[in-house]
């Protein structure tokens, strides 16, 4: 059940109130930080419950400290020694032996007692909590003092993960989300709104919901969102090994953020593969080995990228990614992020991409690979939406989705730009909205103002200019005017006019005139006249 807003604005406001002096920016890798290892240490304790037999984990650990934690390994692929739990933080704490050391063990400890196959889940998750650092205080004592604060914030009721996987991604979920929002320049392009995610991920797995084996992937994954909320649609979902996770982030916290936010969500680290890498500069890791081609196939390939990003194009026209459709230019990464995409999508499979308006209509590169796609028939729509959806953006996007074989050549064309409701700085789709997008994708309707089906010959008159306008025709005519009418009312308002300017007149004449009055009187009298 998704956190109220009372627990949600007491939430925060706990955080506050335990953040101090430190930034917003260096204080959000503490706490999610801690909350991880704290709903890692729940995970872990619940496990050893059920295989202890009566029996304590010291004393387990005691007999055979390396046999113990290789077979916690084996089935968490992490695991904790004794006193290394978030619990004897906690513990340290009520009893005031707690110190900065402590912490600088435990995770010391944790990193060395990765199961060698989820080294790409965990190696590094930490690494944003640097317990030497002056961002938490200028001596031991003082970043003890902050780190007490946190573990006892994360120990209160409104923090309790007893309540299984819904309870701890809803808590993720909402900090990330309030994090976005506050630190919008910092994290905002890392969050894709959750009705565009549900857009996206409802349209990507219709008709293919009961598939018991689906793969999914995002090659500029932030915290994982689109990932998660594509996967939140298949009805195998929760079942282990069911859904395969894979994503690239080139930048450090994200990376981080998105592993936690995967396996808070219940997703075992065995069906995650997350990189850290620039997925322009490094594709996919088993893509070209040896001088050969050998490209991993996903069967549904969602991003949203950086906005007409700067990017290394030189030397690319043999990059199989983009060898067949051309380079985009240097200073506009979109379309090289698209077809990274769509170079990786299975040929069932479907694919969306969250990019600006300018890629339906901007010239050269950019023309000739996109006349490229329209003509192999692998656009299947274009979706607009309103300004301001995003945290850090406020310029209007659109959707695009692609299928590699469509046979079809006819694109759909939907302009959501005017369906919207307003909050004070933005904008969010409505229930109804998302409702809307989705049922005219599936149903390929037309529907007038809002959607049309055009045929390639249509497109091509239009020389393969894809914005949405020269489709969807949302001009409204204004109501003709009567000027019989207009003119009536005209010479009732001024007979009105001079009827009150009659009645004021009268009413100065009837006035007492003294000395005071006199000029004032003259002068009303004289701008009627």
């Amino acid at each position: 059940m998704a956190l109220s807003k009372e627990q949600q604005t007491k939430m925060w406001a706990m955080l506050n109130q335990t953040r101090g002096q430190i930034g917003l920016t260096a204080y959000k890798d503490y706490i999610f930080g801690i909350l991880f290892y704290k709903y890692l240490s729940e995970k872990a304790t619940k496990w050893l419950e059920g295989v202890l037999r009566g029996k304590t984990w010291e004393e387990i650990y005691a007999q055979d400290p390396a046999k113990s934690l290789d077979y916690m390994k084996r089935n968490l692929g992490y695991a904790i020694q004794p006193g290394n739990f978030f619990s004897d933080w906690k513990a340290a704490i009520d009893e005031d032996q707690f110190n900065i050391g402590l912490m600088t063990d435990t995770f010391g400890h944790f990193n060395q007692q990765i199961a060698l196959e989820a080294k790409g889940d965990f190696e590094g998750i930490f690494d944003g909590m640097r317990f030497d650092s002056a961002d938490l205080g200028a001596n031991a004592q003082a970043r003890a003092s902050v780190m007490i604060s946190m573990i006892e914030l994360l120990s209160a009721q409104e923090f309790d993960l007893s309540g299984g996987d819904d309870a701890i991604s809803d808590i993720y979920e909402y900090l990330v989300a309030q994090f976005a929002t506050v630190l919008a320049s910092d994290m905002g392009q890392y969050y894709t709104p959750k009705e565009i995610s549900t857009i996206m991920a409802r349209i990507l797995t219709h008709g293919r919901e009961e598939e018991e084996k689906f793969s999914i992937y995002d090659p500029t994954v932030g915290s994982g969102s689109l990932l998660l909320t594509t996967a939140s649609f298949m009805k195998h979902s929760h079942n282990r090994g069911m859904i395969k996770y894979y994503g690239q982030e080139k930048d450090a916290t994200p990376y981080r953020l998105a592993r936690m936010n995967l396996m808070m969500h219940g997703v075992e680290y065995n069906d995650i593969s997350i990189n850290h890498a620039d997925t322009l500069e490094s594709d996919w890791p088993d893509g070209v080995v040896d001088g050969r081609d050998n490209p991993r196939m996903f069967d549904a390939v969602m991003a949203n990228p950086p906005y007409s990003a700067h990017w290394n194009s030189k030397d690319r026209e043999d990059d199989p990614r983009w060898r067949e459709y051309g380079v985009a230019p240097k200073t506009k990464a979109d379309y090289a992020f698209l077809l990274h995409c769509l170079y990786h999508l299975e040929d069932n499979g479907r694919m969306a991409i969250i990019l600006p308006h300018g890629v339906l209509f901007r010239g050269a590169a950019e023309g000739r690979i996109r006349k490229a796609l329209i003509d192999r028939h692998q656009i299947e729509a274009v979706i607009g939406f309103p300004d301001k959806l995003f945290l850090n953006a406020s310029i209007p996007v659109c959707v695009l989705i692609l299928r590699k074989n469509r046979i079809a050549s006819d694109i759909l064309f939907i302009d959501a730009s005017k369906d919207f409701e307003k909050l004070k700085n933005q904008k969010r789709l409505r229930q109804e909205d998302v409702e809307k997008i989705v049922e005219t994708f599936v149903q390929r309707k037309e529907v007038e103002k809002y959607a049309h089906v055009a045929t390639l010959e249509e497109i091509k008159e239009n020389d393969y200019n894809l914005n949405i306008p020269r489709y969807v025709d949302t001009f409204e005519e204004e109501e003709p005017i009567d000027i019989v009418a207009v003119s009536q009312e005209i010479t009732k308002i001024n007979a009105e006019i001079k009827q009150a300017e009659a009645e004021f007149l009268s009413m100065l004449n009837e006035l007492a005139v003294t000395p005071e009055t006199k000029d004032l009187i003259e002068a009303a009298k004289g701008v009627f006249e």
